[in-house]
């Protein structure tokens, strides 16, 4: 049950993170400025991303938001059907709820707006992002590890089915 409680928590830190670095970022930045982080690494660029990933479906907050309605509401029936079954599954839904939620207020209350400013400079054309994604990410990530960890072990249980000596001639 801790682990649970545990993930909910730091979904909740996420949300806080993300709401709390894009202030700081709004209010302390210039819309598309720089500034070095970790220099030749990350830096900070301040934009607007009014799209999903990699800006697509720029201009469509309306389907955005709706996407991500029905996104968070599949990850409730997960969490409700499979979630408190597979502590993995939690973990990996909770963050992904609360990534949505953390960019969805920015849709809702940014007039479309999603701010993005973590950048990697050793990358310079992989697109600038937030923490809202990074928890996005990581429980996606969860999510693909858990489907993983369920094939291995159905491999391994087909595996362990012991075919008795008469029919193993047939």
């Amino acid at each position: 049950m801790i682990s649970y409680i545990l993930s909910v928590i730091v979904g909740i830190l996420f949300f806080i993170a993300d709401r709390y670095t894009k202030n700081i970022v709004a209010s302390t930045f210039y819309l598309s400025e720089t500034k070095d982080f970790i220099p030749g690494f990350i830096d900070f660029t301040y934009i607007h991303n009014r799209g999903g990933a990699w800006g697509m479906l720029s201009g469509y907050t309306w389907l955005l938001v709706s996407m991500t309605v029905i996104i968070m509401l599949v990850c409730i029936a997960l969490l409700l059907k499979w979630g408190f079954k597979d502590k993995l599954m939690f973990w990996a839904v909770s963050l992904i709820f609360f990534g949505g939620l953390g960019n969805m207020y920015d849709r809702l209350f940014n007039g479309g707006n999603v701010v993005d400013f973590i950048h990697l400079s050793f990358m310079p054309e992989f697109p600038v992002f937030n923490v809202a994604d990074c928890a996005i990410v990581i429980g996606a990530g969860l999510f693909i590890l858990y489907f993983v960890i369920g094939m291995i072990k159905e491999s391994r249980e087909k595996k362990e089915i012991v075919i008795p000596e008469d029919k193993k001639d047939e």
